[in-house]
């Protein structure tokens, strides 16, 4: 089977890994990949908004499955092109996609079906928006509508910040916003549900926590995610039968109610409140990082269970999984995730000698002249499995300090719930 792994993240280089190891493969190409990715795949330089250009290079290399890394070409509509054009594709459609193109679209459902989330405003001026906060309860959170790559989102504890978030969403910081949401504050511990759909039936995924905060102890700006852990230390058989009966199964029947169904993986972003769940947000795809902690604990040949997913076939797959524990720490570029300098050379790579288990995804890399370059804010992720959260952790420090690179910077805390 020829692949094309849409995407040049660590979550699209975890993808190319695991679709390596499949019986099934014979090409791997990875668009536009990264310096991890050109070691297992070929990397093909085509914009990604280009829809005709892909499916003349699909077409030109036989390529038998596509398979859609990040949410932006998904929320384009990526997979209907596709899709019109007889290729077959593992992603949701345009309209399952609007679950993350806009959070006020997933809002209205939940309050259609009774998910469980939030209590919530919804303003299309500033002034509605700054009055709404005049007679809040602090702390609130406002968001902008579209996709913000997970920095969308503000966290306020005084009027002054809230005043501030609204200013610069309506101003085009994420671009075009007509809308913006405003809701209430959940005191809780998050959460990531993750489920693979065929578009008929589905089945769980895993569990993982992001560490979304800049600085140890989550304190600082958002980021697009420090490291993760997986599973939950949350997870339990109680609170998945709630999540899958208050939040997952209203969602699917919503969609169908729209005369479309969820083909993909679908990301559950929680605040579980005394062991009951709340939906913050969906992502229409793998997390990054959870990502990268997920997929190397799953048995089952991830090639086999993506086909199987396009074919409508799910039922007949048997998910097994490594009962262990997968722990990510993600190395990134100093000044992350404000400016910060690119084409910055990462020596001492080709020295790592990786033990069984222990992985490292290219993120923001980029390879020229033999010579493996920074490319981006999120640089390289460690990823270790074992039985203990705390060992993980230290054997991704001790990779990361082997590396060495005087321009990154990393949570040395993450799991800190689970371990400290």
């Amino acid at each position: 089977m020829n692949v094309l792994i849409i995407g040049s993240g660590g979550r699209e280089h975890a993808i190319c890994v695991s679709c390596k190891k499949s019986t099934e493969v014979n090409q791997i190409f990875c668009m536009p990949g990264n310096a991890g990715t050109e070691q297992i795949s070929k990397n093909v330089l085509i914009d990604l908004d280009n829809f005709e250009e892909i499916v003349k290079f699909v077409k030109k290399n036989n390529i038998d499955l596509v398979i859609v890394g990040p949410e932006k070409p998904l929320v384009d509509g990526i997979v209907d092109f596709l899709e019109k054009n007889k290729v077959k594709v593992f992603g949701p459609n345009k309209i399952a996609s609007k679950l993350e193109g806009s959070k006020i679209f997933t809002k209205k459902l939940c309050e259609k079906y009774k998910i469980p989330t939030a209590n919530f405003g919804i303003f299309n001026t500033s002034k509605d928006a700054n009055n709404f906060i005049e007679n809040c309860k602090l702390p609130i959170v406002v968001k902008a509508d579209g996709l913000a790559s997970g920095k969308g989102v503000y966290i306020c504890n005084k009027k002054e910040e809230a005043l501030t978030a609204i200013k610069e969403i309506f101003k085009g910081k994420f671009g075009l916003a007509k809308e913006i949401l405003i809701e209430e504050f959940l005191n809780g511990e998050e959460m990531s549900f993750f489920i693979i759909s065929d578009g008929k039936t589905y089945c769980p995924f895993g569990t993982a926590q992001d560490h979304k905060r800049v600085l140890e102890g989550d304190k600082g700006k958002n980021t697009g995610g420090m490291g993760a852990y997986s599973p939950s230390r949350l997870e339990n058989e109680n609170l998945n039968n709630k999540i899958l009966n208050k939040i997952i199964k209203p969602t699917l029947k919503g969609l169908d109610d729209l005369n479309t169904n969820f083909k993909g993986f679908l990301y559950a972003g929680l605040m579980i409140v005394e062991n009951e769940p709340f939906l913050i947000e969906y992502n229409v795809r793998m997390g990054d990082p959870e990502c990268q902690t997920i997929l190397p604990k799953l048995k089952t040949d991830f090639l086999k269970l993506i086909n199987a997913c396009v074919n409508n076939n799910l039922n007949s797959i048997n998910l097994e999984w490594h009962d262990d524990k997968s722990l990510c720490i993600v190395l990134c570029s100093k000044g992350y995730p404000d400016e910060y300098k690119n084409n910055l050379e990462i020596k001492n790579m080709e020295n790592i000698k990786l033990n069984q288990n222990e992985f490292i995804f290219h993120a923001g890399t980029k390879k020229e002249e033999n010579k493996i370059l920074s490319n981006g804010g999120r640089v390289l992720n460690f990823v270790v499995r074992s039985d203990s959260f705390k060992n993980n952790r230290v054997k991704a420090i001790n990779l990361i300090n082997q590396i060495n690179w005087g321009n990154g910077f990393f949570r040395g805390d993450i799991g800190y719930k689970v371990i400290d």
